[in-house]
């Protein structure tokens, strides 16, 4: 379970379903309800199809590569935290201007909000070959599926949920969930590098 609970929040957080849900509040409010959804459904069809590929091939593309696990895990969890820092502190509206024939579902909403760098990278650090079994590794997937769902559930009720909790309620939660993912990221660099068993050596 605290395997579980790790992989979700990190992946909630990469994913950020909140900040993806004012986004598409804004960007779809033109169009009429059936396009709403039909963009939503789009959106986390194309994200699965992307972060399923970074798990299944990911890794395989950063060993032709000749990158080492230890330095793509520091690279992450440095990655992972200045995107954390960014959820904190930008404040940047997520109201621009489209063209309707432009297919959002897939840029900006897909890709970069909903399947972003950061959750890229996280489940291909979550699903490491050489240290997590592939029980693990499944369960893991599983994980992000949810949280797809529960994204896919916040885009077809975020009319209903932003008029609720409004823009500063939805701008309070993605800072919150900014600051556990510095946090988790923090514990990714001090995991690979072993800096907790270097201190305790000492001590």
């Amino acid at each position: 379970m605290e395997q579980i609970l790790n992989d979700f929040l990190i992946i909630w957080a990469t994913i950020d379903p909140i900040g993806t849900m004012a986004l598409f509040a804004g960007l779809t409010a033109s169009l009429s309800p059936s396009e709403r959804r039909k963009t939503a459904f789009k959106t986390i069809i194309y994200s699965s199809a992307v972060l399923l590929g970074a798990i299944v091939v990911g890794q395989i593309i950063l060993t032709a590569m000749g990158i080492s696990l230890l330095s793509f895990k520091v690279a992450g969890g440095i990655i992972l935290f200045l995107f954390g820092l960014k959820m904190i502190f930008d404040d940047s509206s997520p109201r621009n201007e489209m063209d309707r024939e432009h297919n959002m579902a897939v840029f900006p909403l897909a890709i970069p909000a909903t399947a972003s760098p950061g959750a890229i990278l996280a489940v291909i650090l979550l699903t490491d070959n050489y240290t997590h079994p592939i029980h693990q590794q499944i369960t893991t997937t599983l994980v992000m599926f949810s949280i797809l769902l529960i994204t896919l559930g916040l885009l077809l009720l975020s009319g209903r949920i932003l008029r609720i909790i409004g823009s500063g309620g939805a701008s309070i939660l993605t800072r919150i969930m900014g600051i556990i993912l510095a946090a988790l990221s923090v514990e990714f660099v001090v995991e690979a590098l072993s800096i907790e068993k270097w201190i305790s050596s000492f001590s």
